[in-house]
């Protein structure tokens, strides 16, 4: 009989014996990755790899020309891109732009729910770019990339759901599923992927609030600023949350009466950004 304690007991013991199915990073992100990071990196070689994807090519040579990065001449070629955004940036994106066909389900319902938690992701990210590239060495790549993934223990609860049309059909109670344990398992997904221990964080802490550190505003800070703000208007419990007392809006430099974007300065990039992804 369904139980959604047991639902959650269950998780948990597949998750700490390593029975619960993980997700893995699409080939092109793992071999793009494992090239950048080889002693010899050569970017010819990357680019060998990301032309053989025409759409990720095409989507690449789009941000190197968007407002984001753009400058006098314009980008023709991938070569081009790698040189201007350089391998790191290159290795960042490439593992965002393949990102959302991750989410995708067979049961219409839960279809639905990871159409709308990629299109939250995206726009966490999305105002996560923006927020990181008005801070001191936090790159927006790399906050690009948090914002993208810090819900990403969600897939496997998701997946799990599929089998269990009670729990598929009771939407509060896969809620409660959801927000109890997507973090543990998020942070678990990127340690497997071996994301650094930054954005690991980032899945990991997102919804603590009260979350706080020494020293400057780090990624973290970034993913709680940007995953409340999408919520402005809407009538999601953390929309009412009183923000006032929460430490990433005062590392960031950020009132928390703010809406980052409707910030004229900031709406451009954050439209260019979602489009990117949503169209990926």
């Amino acid at each position: 009989m369904y139980s959604e304690e047991k639902i959650v007991e269950e998780l948990i013991d597949d998750l700490e014996n390593d029975r619960l199915t993980l997700p893995t990073l699409p080939e092109v992100a793992l071999k793009i990755r494992d090239e950048i990071e080889s002693d010899n990196v050569n970017a010819g070689r990357v680019a060998t790899i990301v032309i053989k994807d025409t759409a990720l090519t095409a989507k690449l040579l789009q941000i190197a020309n968007s407002p984001l990065y753009r400058s006098r001449n314009p980008i023709e070629n991938i070569q081009s891109a790698i040189a201007r955004l350089g391998f790191v940036q290159i290795r960042n994106l490439v593992s965002s732009l393949v990102m959302k066909q991750m989410f995708q389900a067979t049961n219409d319902n839960l279809d639905a729910r990871l159409r709308d938690s990629w299109n939250h992701s995206v726009q966490v990210a999305a105002i996560s770019s923006v927020l990181a590239g008005q801070q001191d060495k936090l790159p927006k790549d790399q906050a690009l990339l948090a914002g993208l993934v810090h819900d990403i223990g969600k897939l496997p609860i998701l997946v799990r759901a599929e089998s269990i049309p009670e729990l598929c059909d009771d939407e509060a109670a896969l809620d409660r599923v959801i927000a109890k344990l997507h973090p543990i398992i998020g942070g678990k997904i990127l340690k497997k992927w071996d994301f650094p221990e930054a954005i690991v964080a980032c899945a990991q802490e997102h919804e603590n609030l009260l979350y706080n550190h020494e020293g400057p505003a780090n990624y973290v800070d970034v993913t709680i600023v940007s995953n409340l703000q999408t919520y402005i208007g809407t009538e999601h419990a953390l929309a009412s949350h009183d923000w006032s007392n929460i430490p990433a809006f005062e590392k960031l430099g950020i009132a928390t009466d703010i809406n980052v974007v409707d910030i004229e300065e900031n709406q451009e990039q954050i439209q260019e950004i979602e489009h990117i992804l949503i169209t990926a």
